[in-house]
């Protein structure tokens, strides 16, 4: 099965390299699949939904993300037919690992506890999640799509036959644990990104009291993600401690985090994912930490390479915000930059 712990383990000895760096990732049976999933929703949509459904391969619109639960393009669950809803698992299923399947669809459900749990539940709503493809789904020609709604956004871009890009992507969870069992939902204790805090938190405490104080580069974690839903984002400043000054342990330790953000996706584009990781040169990737030492304190973490970002907040103690950024490659700008800039302007389509 994908995103088994076996897996994982390929993963992290893909990343020290110890598997052949020669050979690129091979996405092109993840595109095929992605894009017979995406020519089905927009076959199975009916022509008067269409203009939702499809958008324009232009940066504007498909920079244009944000993770809270407002109005978006595209088409939500709450608006599709039984064949619409199929063809949409069938593409969410294409592009992610059997493991990031569940945890997309247990972050959806994760509006059901809060409608249970918050005074002013009316905005919260498994159904209100919206597919949108962008371009139109083609063998050769770029085109993208994405899947978004409160807590959720993710993108992917294809061209030549190929996947080219899969960020950024952002996974929340609120809450991180579920307080008690709710009815038609989440079961008390449940924590969607599990994985996400408890790899890091066990890196933090294998540092040796020297090593932590070179990690912790805040007393305080920032309130949310430092870069929240920009359309670009550029390198943080270096804090945290390097790569080269863990031992050999504490190094597996930090490529496992790696590791469970990547594997998200289906193994070709996590592999793809790590060549990247990769190619930017590990010696160069910093942790850092800001805030408790402790879960259920707030906390926030980075890790941070040449190309890329991966920030964790959780400064409400028990609600995570995540995020993983590519500096040149978010949206696939640095295959598609030119793409993208004589498109500037225009509702171009394919």
């Amino acid at each position: 099965m994908r995103g088994t712990r076996a897996a994982g383990a390929v993963l992290v000895t893909s990343l020290l390299g110890l598997a052949s760096a020669a050979a690129l990732a091979d996405t092109a049976a993840a595109a095929r699949a992605m894009r017979t999933a995406a020519t089905e929703l927009v076959a199975q949509t009916p022509e008067a939904q269409r203009a939702r459904l499809l958008q324009p391969f232009t940066e504007d619109a498909r920079t244009n993300w944000h993770y809270t639960p407002r109005s978006r393009a595209g088409l939500a669950f709450k608006d599709m037919n039984a064949a619409q809803r199929d063809a949409g698992q069938r593409l969410l299923a294409a592009a992610l690992s059997d493991s990031g399947l569940t945890k997309v669809r247990a972050v959806i459900a994760l509006e059901i506890a809060l409608r249970e749990l918050e005074s002013f539940p009316f905005s919260r709503d498994p159904e209100n999640y919206a597919f949108a493809v962008f371009g139109a789904p083609d063998a050769d020609a770029p085109w993208g799509w994405r899947i978004e709604g409160h807590h959720l956004s993710l993108h992917f871009t294809l061209a030549r036959g190929t996947v080219t890009a899969t960020l950024p992507q952002f996974l929340g969870a609120n809450p991180a644990e579920v307080p008690r069992d709710i009815p038609n939902g989440p079961r008390k204790g449940q924590r969607v990104l599990r994985d996400e805090e408890d790899r890091a938190f066990e890196l933090l405490r294998a540092l040796t009291p020297a090593q932590r104080q070179t990690a912790i580069f805040s007393e305080q974690p920032f309130g949310d993600i430092v870069t929240r839903n920009a359309a670009k984002v550029d390198p943080l400043a270096p804090v945290g401690i390097a790569f080269d000054a863990l031992d050999a342990g504490q190094q597996a330790q930090l490529l496992r985090v790696i590791d469970v953000f990547a594997s998200l996706v289906e193994p070709s584009l996590a592999e793809q994912r790590l060549e990247r990781v990769r190619s930017g040169g590990l010696a160069a990737i910093r942790f850092g930490w800001a805030g408790g030492q402790e879960r259920g304190r707030p906390y926030y973490y980075r890790i941070q390479g040449p190309l890329f970002l991966i920030e964790l907040d959780n400064s409400g103690g028990n609600h995570i915000h995540s995020v993983w950024r590519d500096f040149k490659g978010d949206w696939g700008r640095d295959v598609l930059g030119d793409h993208y800039r004589k498109s500037a302007g225009t509702t171009h389509r394919h």
